[in-house]
């Protein structure tokens, strides 16, 4: 499965609003987990089976949780058994998508 998330504190006494070291603390998690992902600017999408997918997701809020009182956590997930490999494997066939449909074009 992927999961795509993304975690944040609210509530801290970070007067410039910023979470980056919030969001530092998360994504050390994910990278530690030794599961394959890519962190952009809005989301850590990560692959794995549910249980061990989860069980990060988990790790990187209770991290967030130490820099403010309350956690904001925004999930999508796209639950393919059987299937490996789709963190490129979605992008790959997107882009040979693009590409197909602009010769036929």
């Amino acid at each position: 499965m992927l999961v795509a998330f993304s975690v944040s504190p609210s509530g801290g006494e970070n007067p410039s609003g910023s979470v980056h070291d919030a969001v530092a603390a998360a994504v050390r998690v994910v990278r530690e987990s030794g599961l394959p992902h890519e962190t952009d600017a809005m989301f850590t999408t990560i692959e794995g089976e549910w249980d061990e997918v989860m069980d990060v997701v988990k790790r990187a809020t209770e991290a967030v949780g130490d820099y403010g009182p309350r956690v904001s956590l925004v999930l999508k997930a796209d639950i393919r058994p059987g299937h490996t490999g789709e963190l490129q494997g979605k992008v790959e066939r997107l882009e040979a998508a693009i590409q197909r449909q602009a010769i036929e074009s």
